[in-house]
């Protein structure tokens, strides 16, 4: 069983990826759905090894997701500012 301060941990991750899951880009891709499978798969974890292996996962996870939110926010800045190099200015 695992301790409660990495349940605690579980838990807050758990929020954490809820809520960067709430602006994912792509809605076909069903973010909620993966992350709440992929705790429920790893639910019955007793071995501390096997629970830190999850949390590392779900912390890259989180990483990658916060990564592309700012792709994202760069390309559309990207977007609205002319191209240096291809407009020149008289």
């Amino acid at each position: 069983m695992a301790s409660n301060s990495t349940r605690l941990r579980a838990l807050a991750l758990y929020k954490e990826l809820h809520r960067l899951g709430r602006e994912y880009p792509d809605p076909a891709y069903d973010f909620h759905g993966r992350i709440r499978r992929l705790y429920e798969k790893n639910k019955d974890l007793t071995d501390k090894d096997e629970i830190e292996k999850a949390l590392k996962l779900g912390e890259y996870i989180k990483k990658e997701t916060l990564a592309l939110y700012s792709l994202r926010k760069y390309r559309h800045l990207k977007r609205m500012y002319p191209d240096s190099l291809t407009d020149p200015i008289p």
